[in-house]
């Protein structure tokens, strides 16, 4: 059984139009998923229903085998989800340090060096960083958390080629490595081809199109 199960999960905005139509599968700890698509097509939808951020139309979404709307979508963000936004949504008036502090009770710093900030950076405002340096923080922010399924929008959008090769094995460690579903929204196929399983959002359906964990 996968840590996480959608069945026949469906979405719509209007209530006519399925963004998601049916969504059937399962994901599984100590694997990354990477999900591609055009934009529009409902990554990001898909993305804040895992997370419990929304309630799909249809279907559910279960986790462990509990659907997380019984148990509590505020107690499934809180303990079972850590985020990586497009937007970063970092506290703006708290330096990267304090960010990291608020997922863990581990040290901040040895999270933001390994993803390329320095000291005196770690412990400036966030909003005297820039947009890589904010994305490398919600990623540290993401990592350095206990939840053990890791939901990261386009995680390497904002960075140059070298930097995102390191995040990207980074999160790939997160799988392999310390046991987390790792769970990827991405326009970028080299991104995706250094994932276990790569799934195409088309037309509201999530197809598989490599599974490199069979």
């Amino acid at each position: 059984m996968g840590i996480l199960e959608l069945q026949e999960l469906s979405y719509s905005y209007d209530k006519k139009t399925n963004v998601l139509n049916g969504i059937n599968v399962e994901m599984e700890a100590g694997k990354m998923y990477a999900i591609l698509g055009p934009s529009g097509c409902g990554k990001t939808t898909l993305l804040s229903l895992l997370g419990g951020l929304d309630s799909p139309t249809n279907g559910r979404i279960l986790f462990n085998g509990i659907n997380i709307e019984k148990a509590g979508l505020e107690m499934h963000r809180k303990k079972h989800i850590s985020f990586v936004f497009q937007s970063y949504n970092l506290i703006d008036y708290m330096t990267p340090q304090e960010n990291v502090m608020l997922t863990t009770k581990s040290p901040a710093l040895p999270f933001l060096e390994q993803l390329g900030l320095t000291k005196e950076e770690s412990k400036r405002n966030v909003l005297k960083l820039s947009g890589g340096q904010q994305q490398r923080v919600a990623i540290a922010r993401a990592l350095a958390s206990e939840a053990p399924v890791i939901l990261a929008d386009e995680p390497t959008g904002n960075l140059d080629e070298d930097t995102a090769q390191d995040i990207t094995r980074i999160l790939k460690a997160s799988a392999h490595e310390k046991g987390k579903c790792v769970i990827i929204v991405t326009h970028s196929g080299e991104l995706a081809k250094q994932a276990d399983v790569i799934f195409r959002l088309k037309k509201g359906h999530l197809q598989v199109v490599t599974d490199q964990a069979r």
